[in-house]
Parts: structure tokens; sequence; C-alpha cells
């Protein structure tokens, strides 16, 4: 026969099982979980997006070209070297935007009027900043087809 005590006690124990089970259980899903998102942060040959994990600053690296992984814009990887060691990193390329001077920031005037002989409008820009070390024209100019439509003044009513 078995005392209240005896009675407390097994159910002390088993309380005590059902803890350590349920901690395990939580451990083991965190530790999955965790390398879950590692494996998915590199599925696909993606490269980590900040900029390489070393003890070079952005001063001693150098930075290659960003090239698209898709045609001629959008989201691509450079290379970055520094000492021996070369990383990709992640870059993009904006697709309205010429390509040559995508690594620099330029402040642009407005657009010119229209060239009739050309069909095209442009304006310059001064340089800002350059990113990744690039090398940048100080000055550029860029231009565009002139617009096919005349734009109307506003509260201007359309004609039928």
């Amino acid at each position: 026969m078995t005392t209240e005590s005896e009675t407390g006690r097994e159910g002390l124990y088993g309380m005590r099982g059902l803890l350590s089970v349920t901690l395990l259980l939580l451990l083991v899903l965190t530790l999955s979980a965790e390398a879950n998102k590692k494996a998915k942060a590199h599925k696909g040959g993606r490269h980590d997006k900040s900029r390489p994990a070393s003890e070079c600053s952005s001063a001693e690296t150098q930075y290659g070209k960003c090239v698209p992984e898709h045609g001629d814009c959008g989201d691509g990887l450079r290379e970055a070297t520094c000492k021996d060691r070369t990383d990709k990193i992640h870059c993009r390329i904006p697709c309205n935007w010429k390509k040559d001077i995508s690594d620099c920031k330029y402040k642009f005037g407005p657009w010119g009027s229209c060239d009739a002989a050309t069909n095209t409008k442009s304006r310059s820009g001064t340089l800002k900043r350059a990113l990744f070390n690039a090398e940048c024209q100080n000055t550029v100019k860029v231009s565009k087809p002139c617009s096919p439509k005349v734009k109307k003044a506003r509260g201007e009513k359309k004609s039928n």
C-alpha cells in the first residue's frame, strides 16, 4: 500500500520529467529554426547583403563593378577585395539609370529644352559623392528623348 507522501513524490517526479521533455523540445525547435534561417540565407548561391566581414576598412577595400544577375539592371553582385580575401556583396543597378555612372551620385539641374535636330533634351550634373571608391567624373551630361506629348497647364480642360 502507498502512502500519501509516496503518491506526492511520484507526481512530483512525473512533473519534472514532463518539464524536462518540454525544455528539450523547445531547445531542439530553437536550434532547427536557427539552422533553417542560415540555410535560407545561403539558398541559391545568394551572399550576405552586408559588406565583407573582415578587418579591412572601406578605404582599404577595392570594389569591382556591380554585375547584374539577369539582364543589364536589377539585383547583382560586386567583388570586394582586401588583402588576400575576395568577397561577393549584394548591389543593385537601377533599371532607369545610366549603367556607367551607377556608383556615382550627382546633383542634376533642370532638363534643357528639346533640340529639334536630335529630338533629345539634356541636363548636366555635378558629383556629390562616389560609392564603393568608384572613379567618377566631376561633371556629367545625360540626355533623353523629348516627350512626344505637350504638357498642358494645370486647370486647362481637354478639348473634344
